[in-house]
């Protein structure tokens, strides 16, 4: 028989007894990529709306992103600069099999779903290609898109989220897209296990705050990267 000697840290090893032998079963990891904060620590600039989902100055803190290959080709089709930001961006969709957003990253609706025809910002091929599960208080069918995108809508919190986003993602893992409220709830139940934070040059002076009010080293994470570039300082912060 197959007896777990004890519950799994968030993705961490899960230790199985076979025969009295002790294996280890890799469980996904749950990673935040490629999320730009302003030097002053906000995620999203204040007064966001429809016509300005970052809100004001939010769209500079994505400066370092736009013009690597990794996004150019993404989002246009085109070729763009490789280099130190391009390598960031491109190790985010690396052995990525699901994702995990807010409602409010992925739409400006707010409240019930009045029907069923906001589909995200992206289009009808959105770059994610794996399944998505959106953070919601209110049902909604699934949405299939092309590419391999489907956005399933999960009413039961960040726990039941997860579990289904495991579950699809099997032994890859899985990204949480954001925005900056879902990263924080994550981060306060101690279940990200990976985050690279990119620190663009602009002051928002407020907006979202990423960190505002967190204990990182208390939830046990550490700095085990730091690389500036031109456009931004990419952080890497991990659970120990």
């Amino acid at each position: 028989p197959i007896i777990q000697a004890g519950p799994p840290q968030s993705g961490g090893p899960l230790i199985q007894t076979l025969g009295g032998m002790e294996r280890e079963v890799n469980m996904s990891r749950l990673r935040v990529e490629s999320f730009s904060i302003s030097l002053d620590g906000f995620g999203a600039g204040p007064d966001q709306s429809l016509e300005n989902p970052l809100g004001v100055g939010g769209p500079g803190l994505h400066k370092w992103a736009f013009t690597t290959d990794t996004f150019q080709k993404m989002l246009f089709g085109a070729s763009g600069a490789k280099n130190v930001d391009d390598r960031f961006a491109s190790r985010g969709f690396q052995n990525i099999g699901a994702a995990i957003m807010g409602r409010n990253m992925f739409g400006p609706v707010r409240g019930p779903w009045l029907d069923d025809s906001w589909k995200g910002w992206w289009g009808d091929n959105p770059p994610y290609h794996v399944p998505v599960y959106v953070l919601t208080h209110h049902q909604r069918p699934p949405l299939v898109m092309e590419g391999g995108t489907t956005f399933h809508f999960v009413t039961g919190g960040i726990h039941e989220a997860l579990e289904q986003a495991r579950h699809a993602a099997g032994n890859k893992d899985i990204r949480l897209s954001g925005g900056v409220s879902t990263v924080r709830q994550y981060l306060l139940a101690r279940l990200v296990d990976e985050l690279h934070i990119a620190i663009s040059p602009v002051l928002l002076g407020s907006g979202e705050s990423l960190f505002g009010g967190i204990n990182l080293p208390a939830l046990g994470y550490q700095c085990v990267e730091h690389v500036p570039s031109e456009h931004a300082t990419h952080v890497i912060l991990r659970k120990g």
